[in-house]
This record gives structure tokens, C-alpha cells and sequence, in this order.
């Protein structure tokens, strides 16, 4: 095999804090000094979070305007790609940054459980979050943590709710969602190569069944997300020293099975997006 595989760095999210690794960064110029070291070892992706200085999520427009701007300074070419995740803000609020045009934005299509809540999607938010994104030229990443998902993805696109063909992310190993199972994984992968034949594919796998459906994915001939906001840990015992240190474990795996690291280059042609301005 020797497609190339695209790695996405989460590089903060809205979970983990510094006292779980003082490795995950909260500030703009922490996140992205991380994300600068994670794109030199093999990321074209950075999945984005912005934070308060108590570490709460917020989905502060001007926040994610200033992370934009010193991505694009210190990492030119890599793909941005912001949370529209529901613990920073409630209805519309999720969506203001997307009129900063960032390459790609989350979009999860359907609400489930989450460990302590419910993660809501409800119908006309997911609506009117795809809207601005095709509003915005905004490629979706589909957040899929139920099978349901894929099968909403693919009638959003049908319906020219979704411009491009979707990119569906598979999420496994949220505590009260889907688990981390391989059989469970084998059908998603089906399931999208049925419905939606030729696109492009991903996988995330939160704690330590990060490394292990890094590994499914990247054999499988998909694309990898790896990094502090899913998994503060190497090991069972030994905290990951940065986001870089997930990206390069990733990419022993793609040297393991054969495959390329995706330049950003190669994964914006992958995934259709505009390419960087000379």
C-alpha cells in the first residue's frame, strides 16, 4: 500500500488540562508552538480548540482568529480545522468562528451520550452549522460516533446539504458511545466504501485506544488523528511529552505499513481543498 496517509494533530481540545499533562496547551502561542512541532513531524491537519486562561473551552471568534493567523505564519500550508464541538458554546455560538474560512471545521451530524452528558445535535443546528459551511467554503470533517452518523452524512449529501463528498471520521472509545471494537470498525469502513465509494476516510481512538485505532485506520488504508486532546499518554505509566510525540508514533505506523506521510500539499488534494496561495 502506499497512498498517503494524512495525520490530524488534536492538539488542546476541551477536556484535558495541564494538570492531567502539562503538555497540553492552553494559550494561543502554546498551541501553537505545539502544533509547529507536531507539523514538522508529519501533521497536515491541526484539529483546533481555543481555550480561556482558567482553561475553560470557548468558541471566542477573535481567539480563533488570532490561532489562525500564527498557524498560518509558523505552519504555512497546514490545514485548519475548528471545533464546532458543543462544549463552548450553545446553539448558533458554535459556529461564529466559521466566517474566518478556516480549510475544514467539525461537523458531528447527530446527537449521543457522552460520560457525564448528552452531546446535542439537534436537526436544525446541524443544518445550519453545514449551511455556513458551504456558505464559508468550509470542507466538514463528520464527526461519526455512531454508525447512524454516516448514514445521516451521506443523505446530507445527497440532499446538497454536504458539498464535497463527505469526509467521515470515525470516534471510538468516548465512554456511553461507541467502543473501541474491531468488527464495529471493519463495518464503518464498509459502510462508507458502500455508500460513499472513493472518499476519503478517518479514525480517531480516545485514551489508550489511540494507538490502537491509529493502527486499524492506517492499515486499513485510512487517515490517522492522534494527539493531546483525545490521549495525554504514550503508555498506561508515561504522560506523552507533546502532541509531536503522538504524530511521530503515528507515523512509525505508516512506515510499518508502507505508507506515506501526507505532505500538506498531498492532503489538500486528498481532501479537495483550495490550495495555499504563492
Amino acid at each position: 500500500m502506499s497512498d498517503p496517509c494524512i495525520i490530524c494533530v488534536a492538539i488542546t481540545g476541551s477536556v484535558p488540562t495541564q494538570a492531567d499533562n502539562p503538555a497540553v496547551p492552553i494559550s494561543i502561542e502554546e498551541q501553537v508552538e505545539s502544533t509547529q512541532e507536531a507539523f514538522e513531524a508529519g501533521a497536515s491537519i491541526c484539529h483546533a480548540h481555543v481555550r480561556n486562561p482558567d482553561q475553560t473551552t470557548t468558541s471566542d471568534p477573535e481567539k480563533f482568529a488570532r490561532l489562525k493567523e500564527e498557524l498560518e505564519k509558523h505552519c504555512p500550508g497546514i490545514i485548519t480545522q475548528f471545533s464546532t464541538g458543543g462544549r463552548s458554546g450553545a446553539g448558533p455560538e458554535r459556529g461564529g468562528m466559521l466566517p474566518l474560512r478556516p480549510d475544514m471545521a467539525s461537523l458531528t451530524v447527530g446527537s449521543n451520550n457522552f460520560p457525564t452528558r448528552v452531546y446535542e445535535n439537534p436537526p436544525d443546528l446541524v443544518a445550519w452549522l453545514a449551511g455556513e459551511m458551504r456558505k464559508y467554503d468550509i470542507k466538514p470533517e463528520i464527526e461519526a460516533f455512531d454508525l447512524s452518523h454516516i448514514f445521516q452524512a451521506k443523505l446530507m449529501h445527497d440532499r446538497g446539504e454536504i458539498a464535497d463528498a463527505p469526509y467521515v471520521q470515525f470516534v471510538m472509545g468516548v465512554k456511553n458511545a461507541m467502543p473501541t471494537d474491531k468488527d464495529v470498525f471493519d463495518f464503518y469502513v464498509k459502510t462508507v466504501e458502500r455508500l460513499m465509494p472513493g472518499a476519503p476516510w478517518c479514525a480517531a481512538g480516545i485514551g489508550a485506544n489511540q494507538i490502537v485505532v491509529n493502527e486499524w485506520s492506517i492499515k486499513a488504508g485510512g487517515h490517522a488523528r492522534t494527539g493531546l486532546e483525545d490521549n495525554v499518554k504514550l503508555d498506561r505509566k508515561t504522560l506523552a511529552p507533546s502532541n509531536a510525540a503522538l504524530v511521530r508514533r503515528a507515523a512509525e505506523l505508516c512506515e510499518k505499513y508502507e505508507r506515506p506521510v501526507a505532505t500538506f500539499a498531498q492532503a489538500r488534494e486528498i481532501l479537495g481543498l483550495r490550495p495555499v496561495a504563492a
